[in-house]
């Protein structure tokens, strides 16, 4: 069964995701409703559970990489996973996925401008062996990504219905209602 998280475990995450290096006694107080140890072992359970991790986060514009661009690749059928793993080692990409439908790969590139992006999808992605055709999408403003994305509250609010499948199927329609 997964882990269930609550209010206080959301808390905690949304706390650590203003800062990952907040002190279990900080995030105790600020709470209000919790103490140190209570707050330590819940965030060691949710790193074992592996529902959170705490790493460092770069910031590619910082080190002069200002242009972030989504990058959509059509692959050979048989050569997906050969090609995803080719892009996923390279220093640019700072993200790698596996689709459905036409586009096999989804992945996302910081570079230090629209001629090294050029570059980088014509004369690198496009000649990976399998690669068909990409398609690109500049992304000037990011306004929300992974490290920022809290804990939904519906999460802690609902537990997992017991009903038969026909059932299930509307819930999540009521969660964003």
């Amino acid at each position: 069964m997964p882990y269930k998280p609550d209010p206080i475990d959301r808390q905690i995450v949304l706390l650590l995701q203003e800062n990952g290096r907040m002190p279990s006694i900080e995030i105790a107080r600020r709470l209000g409703n919790v103490t140190e140890r209570v707050v330590r072992g819940r965030i060691k359970r949710m790193e074992k559970e592996g529902i959170i991790q705490i790493k460092a986060i770069v910031e590619p514009a910082r080190l002069g990489l200002p242009v972030t661009a989504d990058i959509w690749v059509e692959v050979e059928a048989d050569q997906v996973m050969e090609v995803a793993r080719k892009l996923a080692q390279m220093e640019h990409v700072t993200y790698v996925a596996c689709a459905t439908g036409d586009l096999n790969i989804s992945i996302q590139v910081s570079t230090r401008d629209n001629a090294e992006l050029y570059h980088f999808v014509t004369d690198v992605v496009g000649k990976i062996p399998g690669v068909i055709r990409t398609t690109i999408r500049i992304l000037p403003i990011i306004l929300k990504d992974i490290y920022q994305w809290p804990i939904p509250e519906w999460i802690t609010k609902f537990s997992p219905p017991k009903q038969r499948r026909r059932q299930i199927a509307t819930k999540p329609r009521e969660i964003y209602s």
